[in-house]
């Protein structure tokens, strides 16, 4: 069997990886103790992210003709893959929050959303909260109001009908 042959298969898997892949993120694992490596795998299953170390040569070919072809210029010196399909910023998240105690893990590069960012650009993309923490401070901000309102109208429920001084100032539109 030709070498070309055994590298199909591989080439396919980490194409199908990537494939609808929100994300990717390149790192140079090099220098993680065994307890790490197993810590950061584990940090990013739970998050629903694919990792792989891989070689540079069959990442290359996957990545052919594809939005990750951008990745290719990174691919020098031993690499890892982190691939997620549902969060576009879990991966630079987890890995640039890992690497804080893990000071040999390095970021290389990464992809997000088709744009291809270097070091410098994932590091940046890690600052971004989660969609979840998102749509949660959004939930709070639009709650707020409401809820100064409710407590308006039941100030004005318990005086029997009387509206409060304070009350009627903030709930009546200011004069022009």
């Amino acid at each position: 069997m030709a070498k070309v042959e055994l590298k199909q298969p591989i080439v396919a898997a980490i194409a199908k990886d990537v494939e609808g892949a929100q994300s990717v993120v390149l790192v140079d694992h090099r220098g993680l103790t065994v307890a790490q490596d197993t810590e950061l795998r584990k940090q990013l299953r739970e998050a629903g992210i694919v990792y792989k170390v891989c070689k540079n040569t069959m990442m290359k070919r996957a990545f052919e003709g594809t939005e990750f072809e951008g990745l290719t210029e990174y691919l020098e010196g031993p690499s890892a893959i982190a691939v997620s399909k549902d969060d576009a910023t879990a991966p630079a998240r987890i890995i640039c929050n890992f690497a804080k105690t893990a000071n040999k893990l390095e970021v290389k590069a990464g992809v997000v959303e088709g744009t291809v960012y270097d070091m410098a650009g994932v590091v940046e993309l890690s600052k971004i909260p989660s969609r979840e923490e998102l749509i949660s401070k959004l939930l709070g901000s639009i709650q707020s109001p409401i809820s100064n309102f409710a407590r308006v109208i039941k100030q004005i429920a318990e005086q029997g009908g009387e509206v409060p001084a304070a009350a009627a100032e903030e709930a009546a539109p200011a004069e022009a």
